[in-house]
């Protein structure tokens, strides 16, 4: 998407690769170098190029399939003539990973849903982007492949999956509450209302809590999933919060357990691990599905806050 007000254009995910690729060539390079200056006719820019009227359409429409540029239909000497000129001043490839931005005694960390590090996994089980199936359906191999960081909406019947947040706590301080934040769900055959689930998550190995999802939702559609997504199969799901403080453990503000956060050893470590999932002992093993800022009713991907205080007499580590 482009900036407001900017000719820079913001590419990410699948986006960024159809623009990579229409860049990756000398010639559309130079293609777009040469309608900086003016917009130009096919017939022109084929002479300015000196190349076969078709090498240039072949070009063009890869440009043009990637929004590069702008195309308009004038009135010509042999009825209509197609004007082309450059859309773009700049491009910004976002890479996938996980935002941080910081704030005092607070850093909130944003993981899209498919850059999870582990995988354990039981069909059914599938995921997707925003645009297409990744690999098979009910194929736990499909969590491998390299396009899973693009996932949008993850789903499976139980196993975890595991994601490694980097640990930004500071030099000589304390941290006093984390939260973890995400939208989900149960996950039955395409969709049931009455499919209870019990998900959990984990924090470096110590169980935060489960909770009981009542249902995987569908049949109405999510505010953000895509009109290809069939209506009859998994639509949105909740957004829970699980927190873990000196007190203890707390599922949307309710306190499950007495676990503190000193149970987490964050001091030291460099990441911290967080994983999803359904028990093999759980009462229900209704599955997971679990959706990224593109997908469902949230515009948000995983997001961890952590929250901290410096010790009495330490001061915080600055980089000059």
């Amino acid at each position: 998407m482009p900036i407001a007000g900017s000719r820079t254009l913001i590419a990410e995910g699948e986006r960024a690769l159809v623009v990579i690729r229409a860049v990756d060539s000398e010639t559309r390079m130079s293609m777009l170098s040469m309608l900086s200056h003016s917009p130009m006719n096919v017939s022109e820019l084929t002479a300015a190029m000196q190349l076969p009227h078709s090498t240039v359409n072949f070009n063009l429409k890869l440009l043009e399939a990637a929004g590069l540029l702008d195309v308009q239909y004038m009135p010509g000497t042999r009825g209509r003539q197609k004007l082309i000129s450059k859309r773009y001043e700049e491009i910004l490839i976002q890479l996938p990973g996980a935002a941080v931005s910081a704030q005092p005694n607070v850093v909130e960390i944003s993981m899209p849903i498919g850059n999870y590090r582990h995988s354990d996994v039981v069909p059914t089980c599938g995921l997707a982007t925003e645009a297409k199936l990744i690999g098979l359906v009910d194929d736990p191999r499909s969590f491998y492949e390299p396009e899973h960081v693009f996932a949008q909406i993850i789903w499976f019947r139980h196993g975890t999956l595991g994601y490694d947040f980097p640990n930004n706590l500071p030099h000589g301080a304390e941290a006093s509450e984390l939260e973890v934040s995400l939208e989900l769900c149960s996950e039955a055959p395409e969709h049931d209302l009455d499919w209870p689930s019990d998900i959990t998550v984990w924090l470096n190995n110590t169980e935060i809590g489960t909770w009981t999802s009542p249902a995987d939702f569908g049949g109405s559609r999510g505010k953000l999933t895509p009109l290809w997504w069939p209506i009859n199969h998994s639509q949105f799901g909740v957004l829970k919060r699980f927190k873990i403080n000196r007190e203890g453990t707390f599922i949307d503000g309710k306190q499950v357990s007495s676990v503190p956060i000193s149970a987490l050893n964050l001091t030291g470590q460099p990441q911290i691990q967080m994983k999803v999932g359904v028990k093999s002992d759980a009462r229900y093993q209704g599955g997971v599905n679990l959706y990224g800022r593109k997908f469902g009713n949230i515009e948000q991907d995983i997001v961890m806050r952590l929250w901290y205080e410096f010790r009495e007499g330490e001061r915080p580590y600055i980089i000059k």
